[in-house]
């Protein structure tokens, strides 16, 4: 898991650098060069005097700021750069707008316009609203003012709509990429709470209960009671191999390699058997399936805290095990008669957790008496 955080902050850290970034930095730049052609064929061309240095001096305006707005690196997490308080991109963006503006009402055949549309397009996706509205306006300003000038109103309106049009559609761009953002968000921190949750369940079910084993087995052997101090380092040995095989159980899930439910059921059967000696029945019905990772991980998990309660709290006892897929739900059932013996007093969290797990998959837990056995049923939608 360290390893693949590793290479993906490598692969962000060379991204900026690295053949991702070229490749958009490479277009961009053919954006810019492509216009100073255009502009260059274009009449009336470039010139040292008169109209032609108007066109060149605003051609290299609107060149430049493009490739401040478009190229300028941001630094890390620190702010970007501003010139009185306006991020200095959207100001290049402004200046770019301005100046082809500028280009469209001395040579309306030039490309102008369409770097006009590009900037406003680029400044509606890379920028927050607020930034890039003014970057639209104007634009959308200077081609009816343009129009009002040269007299032609048709063909402003025309650019107006179009420019409106690329602009909304370029805002529309950004929002679906900020929700995918932070439904990817969601997503990271949803699997790290399941990640915390599975490691809670393993610490709090196996260590907790180790050091309650281990300190008494200390205060026996200071009471020279050797012969119950190693009945409770065996008991100790015992829960650490269930929390090395829970630990086991966990990073299979966390790779979604479970194994399929009635094979999972049977391990825990098998092991119960070899513990206490006493029987586990496992019943399946219905129709076998696969279920998501988390739903058959909250069912194993289900079933092994069940089953450890049988042993903890009715030693002596024998369980049962059904599993059924009814429809569109999959219900677990364990169920058991009263111990031979008074079990390990006290309660803890084992129950609530079963039923925060089966809250989280829309699903419900039931537990307590019933008769002259005790039940816990697990219902999830599958």
């Amino acid at each position: 898991m360290t390893t693949n955080r590793q290479e993906n902050a490598d692969r962000r850290r060379n991204g900026r650098g690295g053949e991702s970034a070229i490749v958009p930095t490479v277009l961009r730049l053919g954006v810019v060069v492509l216009f100073v052609i255009g502009q260059a064929r274009s009449r009336p061309g470039f010139g040292l005097t008169g109209e032609g240095l108007v066109i060149t001096l605003l051609t290299v305006a609107v060149a430049v700021a493009l490739l401040v707005a478009i190229l300028l690196p941001q630094r890390g997490d620190s702010p970007p750069p501003s010139f009185l308080g306006v991020p200095v991109k959207i100001v290049a963006f402004c200046l770019a707008v301005l100046c082809a503006v500028g280009l469209d009402t001395m040579a309306n055949d030039g490309p102008a316009i369409a770097v006009l549309i590009f900037a406003a397009g680029a400044a509606a996706v890379r920028h927050p609203f607020p930034h890039s509205l003014p970057v639209g306006a104007l634009g959308l300003a200077g081609l009816l003012t343009a129009g009002a000038i040269t007299g032609d109103m048709d063909r402003a309106l025309s650019l107006a709509f179009s420019l409106c049009l690329v602009f909304l559609i370029a805002y529309s761009i950004r929002q679906r990429r900020a929700v995918r953002n932070a439904e990817g968000r969601e997503a990271v921190l949803a699997e790290r709470a399941r990640i915390a949750r599975e490691i809670h369940d393993i610490l709090a079910h196996s260590l907790s209960a180790q050091i309650v084993h281990l300190e008494g087995a200390r205060l026996l052997l200071r009471a020279d009671r050797s012969q119950e101090a190693l009945d409770r380092v065996e008991r100790a040995r015992d829960l650490a191999k269930n929390g090395l095989e829970e630990a086991r159980r966990a990073v299979s899930a966390l790779r979604e390699d479970l194994p399929p439910l009635p094979a999972a059921l049977r391990a825990l059967a098998e092991e119960f058997r070899a513990v206490t000696g006493r029987e586990c029945t496992l019943l399946l019905s219905g129709r076998e399936r696969r279920l998501p990772p988390e739903t058959e991980l909250a069912v194993i998990r289900t079933a092994q805290e069940a089953i450890t309660n049988v042993r903890r709290h009715a030693p002596g006892s024998a369980a049962t095990v059904r599993l059924g897929f009814h429809g569109g739900s999959c219900e677990l059932e364990v169920t058991n008669p009263a111990g031979d013996s008074p079990g390990t007093p006290g309660g803890g969290y084992g129950i609530m957790g079963m039923r925060e797990r089966a809250e989280l998959l829309g699903g419900t837990l039931e537990a307590g008496e019933s008769g002259d056995v005790f039940r816990i049923r697990l219902r999830v939608p599958s």
